[in-house]
This record gives C-alpha cells, structure tokens and sequence, in this order.
C-alpha cells in the first residue's frame, strides 16, 4: 500500500530482506489516495478518503467518465510511486479484491503493462476445500462464491489474454482473521493440484486502534508463518513455495 502511514518503513525492510518478494496492492476504496485530494474530488470524502461502500463506488467507476479519469491517475500515480521505491514488482492486486471490477481491471493491465506487471492474484477458494477447513459460514460463502465466479472467470480470461500470470487458487478469504496454526495446518493438507496463494494479516504489535482481538489474531498467524510444524508440513506434503514472479519464467 503505497500511500499507507508505514509504507516507507516497509520498503525500508524490504530492501534488507532481497529474497522477499514484494508486490503493489493497489488501494481505490477504504483508504487514502497518493494524489492530493483536489487531483481526486469524486474519489474522496471531504476528509480525503476513498469511500468505504464499495457497491456504490463500483458503480461510480463504472458510470461516471469524471470519476473514470481521476480513477485512472490514481492507478498510475500508485504505479509511479511504487516504481519510486527501486523495488522489482512481483505481483499486482487491488485491497478488497477490487480488481475484479472490470473498470478497475482494465485500467490495471494497461498500465502495468507499461510498468513492468508480469503477474495478478486471482481471488477464488474453491468451496470443496474451504468446507474441510473450517464449517463456519458454509451457505454465506456459497452464496458470495456464486455471485463473484462469473468475475472471478472474466478476470481469468482478460489476465490471461493479457499475458499475465496468476494463480489459480487462494486461500484466506473464508478464514481471513483467523489464519492460526491448526488452520494453516489444514490448509496445507488439502491444497489443490496447482498453483494457490494463502495470504495472512500478521504483525507483532497493536497499531493504533487496533481492537484487542484483532492483535490477538495477528500474532497467532505471524505464530502459523513460522511454525515449525507448518514448515513440516510443507516438505512433507512436497509443497513448493515459489513467487508470483517465478510464475512468467
């Protein structure tokens, strides 16, 4: 998130750690713009923050050629600034997934293509597997599954036709705040032939006004990222860890 509070200081410990693969997660809704709010009117409130309903601002993106225009240099302008940062780009996505937004998609693959873009997250659970790992929520994930396939397949075929990689599965969405050990766990035991993305939110401290639960659960899964049996697991299994990168060779 490059317009985000901490970003300098991520980029900092990026550059220390030159086997991590960093990627751009682009945010239009719940946050901040990088450009001054006058460049972006439509696209903030009067405290200068995207909005956080993110039906109606879908269908500003997707109805208004004002809204359209500032969109479209909001996404450059975070390119630019991740370019800034002398960081490879691994991967692209959008915060709340809001690449799946055909508006928002096809802007993103003509302009990362002009800086460097090789690979997207495609957001799909395959439903058979996330039912073995957790219950809760069964008929809510079925019905959002539903909704978002036909999204889901549009962004397959205009990544694909764009010649950009991907992966085929993820997993953390029906789990997303809950990614401990024993889910991890039973994430790695019924991974799908192929490639699948499983995306954690850890930290090792509260920021400010983080609910106290929230920092309970973000130290669980920084806990499940370095865990030694999860690592056994892995090998076991015969499970590559690769990056998005490694995925155009």
């Amino acid at each position: 998130m490059v317009g985000a509070a901490a970003a300098a200081d991520a980029v900092a410990r990026a550059r220390r750690l030159p086997r991590l693969r960093v990627g751009l997660h682009l945010v239009l809704v719940d946050g901040r713009p990088v450009l001054p709010p006058e460049r972006v009117p439509d696209l903030v409130n009067e405290n200068g923050e995207f909005s956080g309903r993110l039906a109606r601002a879908g269908m500003r993106f997707f109805f208004l050629p004002r809204v359209r225009r500032q969109l479209k240099d909001e996404i450059r302008a975070q390119f630019q600034a991740y370019r800034a940062t002398g960081l490879a780009l691994d991967h692209v996505n959008a915060h709340k997934h809001m690449h799946l937004h055909p508006t928002v998609l096809g802007m993103i693959l003509g302009i990362g293509h002009e800086f460097g873009m090789h690979a997207m997250r495609i957001p799909y659970e395959p439903l058979r597997a996330s039912r073995r790992i957790t219950a809760d929520g069964h008929w809510t994930r079925f019905s959002g599954q539903a909704l978002l396939r036909p999204w889901v397949r549009l962004l397959e075929w205009r990544v694909r036709r764009a010649g950009v990689s991907y992966n085929q599965y993820v997993f953390g969405l029906s789990t997303s705040g809950a990614m401990d050990e024993d889910t991890l766990l039973r994430i790695v035991d019924c991974l799908p032939p192929g490639v699948s993305e499983i995306y954690f939110h850890p930290a090792t401290a509260a920021d400010a006004g983080t609910p106290p639960t929230a920092v309970k659960h973000q130290a669980a899964e920084l806990q499940a990222l370095t865990s030694p049996r999860v690592r056994s697991a892995l090998a076991a299994a015969d499970i590559q860890s690769i990056s998005f990168s490694e995925l155009h060779r």
